[in-house]
């Protein structure tokens, strides 16, 4: 799907979401109506961006920050994290808990220790309600203004020229000038808050330090590689300054990362690198490392995900094995081999190899998902639709599975299932024309009220959106 980054349409969404909260009196913003924004917020962030759904990387980046959510006193959120596909290096903090990192900030990283200070920042961004706190206490900004204050944020994320965030950022201008004094004060208790609360989590708080230092070396490299927005909030030597300052104090007391949690965490960058870098850049240094380390267990997993990313699964397959001599036990390691399998045709390899996974984490979604995908492919159909039967009991919204389980339906006969969930599938990706057809035709063949109901409700959706971009003229 075609990816949308022209600012002037960003801020106009955002501008729509912010209309789900205009009618609050007085500016008030409760923790419900944030849910609400939330909700309408990662729908048009998932049409408009490319997140990275890759289970293994959420998993690790979700046990992360979830750890510093464990020390936080009680809170009303329930915390979400996501990876956007995006070099440039940015992190930020939604409405309603959710927590997003770019790629390319994630691979600069070096340790579990600068995740950590990167995401304890942006938590406790969230924890402090800076985004609704600035919604409720300046009452007195008008709905364009705010617009601009969240569109600053967003089109970080988009990656947009520095033309564009200075046009976010006149918008704030124009409408008060104490709106950055609130994001200067809510950058600096992010820092204060978040070296507290990464100590109390077990992580060494210099990780935050060190990942603005990147940060700041980034911007004076390529300042287009920083948001505009970035460079009015607080210099970042002042904030690297007040970290170490703060660091130094307490010298001796603080925790420091263990040698299997660098090791992880180097496991996850080189998947990250491997998958979702540039894949000639990729191939090029992968290649070089197996060259110069043959039995390195990191080079050659990485070199193994990188040439199947290009089609060489023969190939591909041979350094993953080489990497699974050194982790047998592994079971997303095993996934891999299995989908490397799936790709090259080798149904019958593929789904012994998922099976193994499978009994080493019953629970691995991605190896379930790939093994119902290998069933579908050996015309097992029945087991086929068990598979994605359970995984859409606990995986709603995994990667395609909506679509593969809609083709299965259809192969097994039930068309009124067929039917629904390739609907959903178009209806989650934004493509609400062919979400149109495909639910029409569900609603006419499903006998389940309660679904019913639901594909109604989508369908109301789905019409307004397109009435509202044939009213707009974009279509």
């Amino acid at each position: 799907m075609k990816r949308i980054h022209n600012p002037i349409a960003l801020v106009a969404i955002i501008l729509s979401i912010l209309m789900v909260i205009q009618s609050v009196p007085a500016w008030a913003i409760t923790i419900s109506e944030e849910e609400v924004l939330s909700e309408k917020f990662m729908r048009e962030a998932h049409k408009r961006f490319t997140f990275i759904d890759d289970p293994v990387i959420i998993r690790y980046i979700t046990t992360i920050g979830n750890r510093i959510v464990k020390v936080l006193p009680r809170h009303p959120y329930k915390y979400r994290f996501y990876v956007i596909k995006e070099d440039r290096y940015n992190a930020f903090a939604g409405p309603g808990g959710v927590v997003f990192i770019n790629s390319g900030l994630l691979a600069a990283m070096d340790n579990p220790g600068e995740l950590a200070g990167i995401l304890g920042h942006e938590i406790i961004h969230v924890y402090s309600r800076h985004l609704s706190d600035r919604v409720d206490r300046s009452k007195q900004i008008g709905i364009v203004t705010l617009a601009g204050l969240v569109a600053a944020i967003a089109l970080g994320v988009a990656g947009v020229g520095a033309a564009a965030n200075a046009m976010a950022i006149g918008s704030v201008a124009a409408g008060q000038s104490l709106a950055l004094a609130y994001s200067r004060e809510d950058e600096m208790q992010a820092d204060q808050l978040g070296v507290k609360i990464l100590v109390e989590a077990g992580f060494p708080p210099a990780g935050l330090a060190s990942m603005l230092a990147k940060i700041r070396q980034k911007q004076w490299v390529d300042s287009q590689q920083v948001p505009a927005y970035l460079r009015t909030h607080p210099a970042s030597g002042d904030r690297i300054a007040y970290i170490n300052a703060w660091i130094d104090a307490r010298k001796g007391s603080l925790p420091v990362s263990s040698t299997k949690d660098l090791a992880e965490f180097h496991w996850l960058r080189t998947r990250v690198f491997a998958l979702y870098g540039n894949k000639n850049e990729v191939l090029d240094t992968f290649a070089a490392s197996v060259k110069k380390r043959p039995d390195d267990v990191f080079a050659n997993y990485g070199y193994g995900l990188v040439l199947a990313r290009v089609g060489h699964y023969q190939e591909s397959l041979r350094y993953l094995k080489k990497a699974l001599a050194h982790r047998v036990f592994d079971a997303d390691l095993l996934v891999d081999i299995g989908r490397v399998y799936f790709l090259d045709g080798q149904f019958e390899a593929a789904s012994n190899t998922l099976e193994g996974a499978q009994g080493i984490n019953p629970d691995n979604a991605d190896g379930k998902y790939y093994l119902g995908r290998t069933r579908l492919a050996l015309k097992k159909i029945p087991e086929a639709v068990a598979i994605f039967e359970d995984l859409l009991h606990t995986n709603p919204t995994h990667r395609d599975l909506m679509y593969f389980a809609g083709q299965a339906y259809g192969q097994q006969g039930n068309m009124g299932a067929a039917y629904y969930y390739l609907g959903r599938y178009y209806y989650e990706r934004g493509r609400a024309r062919q979400a149109i057809v495909q639910l029409k035709k569900a609603v006419e063949l499903t006998h389940d009220a309660k679904r019913i109901k639901k594909i109604r409700e989508m369908l109301k959706e789905l019409r307004s959106e397109l009435a509202r971009k044939r009213s707009t003229g974009n279509q």
